[in-house]
Parts: structure tokens; C-alpha cells; sequence
């Protein structure tokens, strides 16, 4: 693999994130006191992929841009974190993925209200660069580019690599679209209530148990501040997660994504791999923003020897 050719790519959501401390939601008849407010860049795979990078990663990523400032803005972090950008779908027009973030000073929990536009850009198809995507080692989707994460996965199936997904919180039923990906997924990493949704079981132990019969070989779910579930064909296992002062849980999980697929770079087990996100990811949660607070490698394992061991 030559330098330029990124060991990770990503396909899918970035988003410009307008963030917005403070410790009650304004109302028309009563202000609120703004504790912070900051720019920076969403999005589930865009943020996996800033994340990554800055853990050392080699890095691609591949969604989609408008022509204005808030598209530049969105496209910052990356250019800053050394991602490449080569092969993004660039429109001409308003950025159309903006979202303003409402974060709980008290408890860094967040509210999201999605800037309305008259037309959302898909990820064209046509667009993908099949030698660039399958000269990775991984590649990792998140499904809201559906039809292109669905071709990306089965190229980098076909080439024998590894992908991984970004299985969103739900409390409900997974949509059909992501069934159908989960079948060409080898590392599926979701949010809370994920596993019941696909399966209809509510133990997440034979919920895992069941994901494994659909495509994946290693199942993790996060679940916040209780940490996360793992479950392979060898064995099931709970990471506590780390006790830090929080601000901000906004990015927390997309980053956990990018960090777990480094540590599988560097080799490690499943524990590993696991302890390694959940640091990475309680460090992010200690500023404001998604990828504001994402730690180095060294940094997080300072924090690490700190806390009891290093990998």
C-alpha cells in the first residue's frame, strides 16, 4: 500500500454541527443563558473518520459537500485531522446537512434539530472510486448513503476486507435497508436498543448471539454511561465505561467507531479493542463538540496507565 492510499475509508454521513450549551431551552417569553457555543464537524462515518485520524490512522472519507461557507466549515476538521477528501461528491449549491446541537450543561446530553433544505444531495453511485475504496484494509458505512455504503460493502466483501457499520441507536424496528447491509458487515457496532430491533430479543446476550447468524463476526453495542456489550463466536464480555467529568456526549459513539477500528489495526482482541474506544470516547466527552475533544493515541493511553492499565 503506497502512502497516499488510505487503510481506512469511510462512506457516508458528515454534517456541519452547530453546538449550543446551555442549562434550559429558551422559551418565547424566557432567555437562557448560553454557556458555549461552537462550530465543528458531524456526522456518524465523517466523525469515525476524524476520530481515526487523529489516533494515527491513515484516512479516507467519501460523502457529500455543498459550495458555500458552511460547507467549508463542515469539510475543516477534516482537512485539519490530515483526512483525505480526494474523492468526495461535491455539489453546487448550499451545504444541505447542518444540524443545531443542544447540550445539557448539567448532564452534556443533547438535542438535535435538522436545518431544513428543499434537497438533500444523494452519494451518486457512479461516483465511487472501486480501486480506491477496496485498496483500504477497512471500510466503514453508517447506511444513510444507502445505495453507495451497499456497493462499497460488497466490493470490500469481494476483496476479502473488513467492514464495519455504524448501527444507529433505535428503540424500534430496524429498517429493511440496514438488514440488507448488516449482511455484508463484518464488525457491526450500534447504539443502544440496535440488537432488539433486529431481532426481536430483548437479552442482549442472545440478542448478540442472533446478529452473528445474519453476517457479522464480532457484535458490540454501546450503551452510554454503562459501557458496552460485546459478543463474538468465542466469548460475550461487558466494558464498563470510564467515569470523567462530562460536558458534551454529542459524537461520542461515531467516535468510539473510529477508535475501535484503530485499535483493530494495532491487532488487539476484542477486550482491547473495546477498552481502547471507551477511552477514546470518555476523552471526547470532556469538550464541547464531536471531534473537538478527540484525544492522540498517546494521549489516550496516558489516560489509560492512569486508570489502571496500558495495552
Amino acid at each position: 500500500m503506497t502512502q497516499s492510499t488510505p487503510s481506512i475509508v469511510g462512506v457516508g454521513l458528515a454534517t456541519l454541527d452547530v453546538l449550543i450549551r446551555l442549562e434550559e431551552m429558551p422559551t418565547w417569553e424566557h432567555r437562557t443563558p448560553v454557556k458555549g457555543v461552537r462550530f465543528d464537524g458531524g456526522g456518524l462515518v465523517g466523525t469515525a473518520m476524524v476520530a481515526a485520524a487523529k489516533l494515527g490512522a491513515h484516512v479516507g472519507f467519501i460523502g457529500t459537500a455543498g459550495s458555500d461557507e458552511a460547507a467549508e466549515l463542515k469539510l475543516r476538521s477534516f482537512i485539519e485531522s490530515g483526512v483525505d477528501l480526494s474523492r468526495m461528491f461535491r455539489y453546487d449549491g448550499p451545504e444541505d446537512q447542518v444540524m443545531l446541537v443542544y447540550v445539557h450543561a448539567q448532564t452534556g446530553e443533547r438535542s438535535f434539530g435538522t436545518v431544513a433544505v428543499e434537497k438533500r444531495h444523494p452519494l451518486p453511485v457512479e461516483s465511487l472510486d472501486r480501486d480506491y475504496i477496496t485498496a483500504a484494509d477497512y471500510l466503514h458505512i453508517d447506511g444513510l448513503k444507502y445505495e453507495a455504503a451497499l456497493v462499497a460493502a460488497q466490493w470490500m466483501q469481494a476483496a476479502g476486507k473488513t467492514v464495519v457499520m455504524d448501527g444507529s441507536r433505535t428503540n424500534g424496528r430496524v429498517s429493511d435497508a440496514h438488514r440488507e447491509l448488516v449482511r455484508h458487515v463484518d464488525i457491526l457496532i450500534t447504539g443502544e436498543g440496535y440488537a432488539r430491533g433486529l431481532t426481536g430479543i430483548d437479552d442482549i446476550w442472545e440478542a448478540g448471539k442472533q446478529v452473528l447468524t445474519m453476517g457479522p463476526r464480532i457484535f458490540v453495542e454501546t450503551v452510554g454511561e454503562r459501557g458496552c456489550y460485546t459478543i463474538t463466536p468465542d466469548e460475550q464480555f461487558h466494558t464498563p465505561a470510564f467515569s470523567i467529568d462530562v460536558v458534551d456526549t454529542t459524537g461520542a459513539g461515531d467516535v468510539f467507531h473510529g477508535a475501535y477500528i484503530v485499535a483493530m489495526q494495532h491487532g488487539w482482541d476484542a477486550r482491547r479493542c473495546a477498552r481502547f474506544a471507551s477511552a477514546v470516547s470518555a476523552i471526547k466527552c470532556t469538550k464541547l463538540g464531536g471531534r473537538a475533544g478527540v484525544p492522540t493515541f498517546e494521549q489516550t493511553m496516558a489516560f489509560l496507565r492512569k486508570r489502571g492499565g496500558d495495552l
